[in-house]
């Protein structure tokens, strides 16, 4: 049987029915998720919904209790050399050791990854601002971060993975790294995985998007196509109605009489066509923004 990736277009990471219990919670129930080669793609979900748990199993950290994941078509466990050589990490916590100053964080990290570019990493510490004499323990949390973002990217890794990378940042410190650096790094053909829940700045970055709750994926597509298929219509009716007549794709509703709001999921022109067949007039049709999306395929 032939491949279904060649290898030129296999996907960076794959994830096939993967089941994750921790007692007897299910973090992951059945998840199969595909990661495509370059470009930023956002796994957004709540507080418990499994984000960090995957990343996990991305990074080897935990083993698949069922089904399977690969990285670069490896097995992260059972490969972790050749899986993790090539990953630059940057956690939600910003684990480093308070002990180190700047500059010996720099060498220190250097020596796990031979493809380190000591170029590079000077450059991001001055563009980072951070003085290479400084305790890491004295550092802000803004500066704790971008510590970490140097050493996740100076061995320039074929897949940045960020686990809520913006947690108890400022804003200012939030655009530099979902801004700038999110955006050289795809642009050089590389991949970003990152989790979040601040939907704005996923919105804003991400060109892909899966969205995971209780374990499960419930939508994954490209930004645009999440964007287009997603519509909020405002109809008005002939007649005051207790219920809300149906609507094909309907994810939520609310209103009353003769006007009711629809959530749904269908291109405009579609939606319209039905709206017309259950003897509606469309008095709004507007875009939804990730977020209401979001609250919409969950509730």
């Amino acid at each position: 049987m032939s491949d279904p990736f060649p290898f030129a277009a296999r996907p960076i990471i794959e994830v096939q029915r993967l089941t994750r219990q921790f007692d007897s919670k299910i973090a992951l129930n059945d998840l199969s998720l595909i990661v495509p080669r370059g470009g930023v793609f956002g796994l957004i979900g709540g507080n418990g919904a499994g984000k960090t748990t995957l990343i996990r199993h991305i990074l080897g950290m935990l083993k698949a209790q069922s089904g399977s994941l690969r990285v670069f078509g490896l097995d992260p466990v059972e490969n972790p050399v050749g899986v993790l050589g090539r990953i630059g990490y940057l956690s939600e916590d910003r684990d480093l050791p308070n002990w180190m100053r700047v500059h010996e964080l720099i060498r220190y990290t250097q020596a796990f990854y031979p493809n380190w570019d000591p170029k590079y990493a000077e450059e991001l510490r001055e563009a980072f601002d951070l003085d290479p004499k400084a305790k890491v323990k004295a550092l802000s949390r803004g500066q704790r971060a971008r510590a970490g973002l140097l050493v996740a990217l100076a061995h320039r890794p074929e897949l940045l993975v960020l686990d809520e990378p913006s947690s108890g940042l400022d804003p200012v410190v939030r655009r530099d790294i979902l801004g700038a650096i999110i955006r050289t790094i795809a642009d050089e053909g590389r991949t970003v995985f990152f989790s979040s829940h601040l939907l704005d700045e996923v919105e804003r970055v991400a060109d892909r998007v899966a969205i995971i709750h209780e374990g499960r994926i419930m939508l994954t597509a490209s930004m645009d196509e999440i964007k287009e298929s997603h519509r909020r219509m405002t109809l008005r009716f002939g007649k005051a109605m207790s219920q809300p007549p149906a609507l094909v794709g309907t994810l939520a509703c609310e209103g009353g009489g003769a006007e009711w709001t629809y959530v749904c999921n269908g291109e405009s022109e579609q939606l319209r066509r039905a709206a017309e067949a259950i003897g509606a007039t469309v008095v709004d049709d507007s875009a939804l923004s990730l977020d209401e999306i979001f609250v919409s395929r969950i509730q």
